[in-house]
């Protein structure tokens, strides 16, 4: 299979370009920066360098490669995602313009299936765990909730081509080489330096997913029924449970807590509702038709025995 991905070179793009070339298909891998376009070389794709907000030139060049599937794996997120409400608005743009074109270009050159990055940890289930059927938060506060309205228009419209399968992946927050929830990442950075702390009563439930398990369940998405699916870990758990445990991972000193009014003050809205409010996913339907088989999260496994 001829296969297109964009933001090929992200966390997540390179194990699924691995994967990807192990399983036998021809690959392709679009990059702006010109310094990535080695690293997908490296990995066995095809590199391209192209910016998704140039709708000209993305209709070019799906039309010279006409692949039997687009791949959107597209964000421009910063290094550390205390930096993310900076970042969001140029994320956001080029998620749905760039994306667009992306899409319309897609379904212009033939391609029979597109799949899309979605979100697996703003879902809108009081007092259960999410599933497929469940809405996006987007009435949530400040720029979680744009993120959300985001997630969403990227979901309607990635159903809506008439010619073209559309499945959804709706991803946990991705852990391992490469992201912000690794040791050498950002946020552990941040935790070794007492930069986060554990707001009120620290309720919110989170569902991660390994960057690994997710490259799998994508490829498997390839020729699986389409639709939206929540590829998440078996392991939804409080954030007061998990940031703690974090942190004697890392080798990092245990969170201190703030009131929530505090938090308010000086960190604002969006702070307190993440530590409180987000839901966690469940992961059946993907274990039942992506085959989804996801690994133990690593530092619960001295107090989840």
């Amino acid at each position: 299979m001829k296969i297109f991905v964009a933001g090929a070179s992200g966390a997540l793009g390179r194990p699924l370009i691995l994967r990807l070339r192990e399983a036998g298909h021809q690959v392709w891998g679009m990059a702006h920066r010109a310094e990535s376009l080695a690293i997908i070389r490296n990995l066995g794709a095809e590199p391209v360098q192209g910016n998704a907000l140039d709708r000209a030139a993305i209709h070019n060049i799906l039309e010279q490669i006409r692949p039997d599937a687009v791949i959107d794996q597209l964000t421009s997120l910063p290094s550390t995602p205390f930096d993310l409400p900076q970042r969001l608005p140029a994320d956001r743009t080029l998620r749905l313009e760039g994306g667009g074109n992306l899409f319309d270009a897609a379904q212009a050159c033939g391609t029979r299936r597109y799949i899309q990055q979605s979100c697996g940890f703003y879902l809108d289930a009081p007092d259960k765990l999410a599933d497929e059927t469940s809405s996006l938060k987007i009435m949530a506060p400040g720029h979680i909730g744009e993120s959300t309205r985001m997630y969403a228009a990227l979901e309607k419209r990635c159903m809506s081509a008439p010619l073209m399968q559309g499945t959804a992946l709706r991803y946990g927050f991705f852990y391992g080489p490469g992201t912000w929830y690794w040791p050498d990442g950002a946020f552990s950075a941040a935790v070794r330096n007492s930069e986060v702390s554990l707001i009120g009563a620290g309720k919110a439930t989170f569902s991660f997913i390994h960057v690994d398990d997710a490259a799998d369940a994508t490829i498997t998405a390839l020729t699986a029924p389409a639709g939206i699916y929540n590829v998440v870990d078996d392991q939804p758990i409080m954030i007061a449970e998990w940031l703690p445990a974090y942190a004697k991972w890392i080798g990092a000193p245990a969170p201190v807590r703030m009131d929530e009014k505090e938090a308010l003050r000086l960190l604002g809205e969006e702070s307190v509702y993440y530590h409180n409010t987000l839901n966690g996913a469940s992961n059946q339907k993907a274990r039942k038709m992506l085959g989804l088989e996801p690994r133990k999260l690593p530092w619960l496994q001295d107090i989840r025995q």
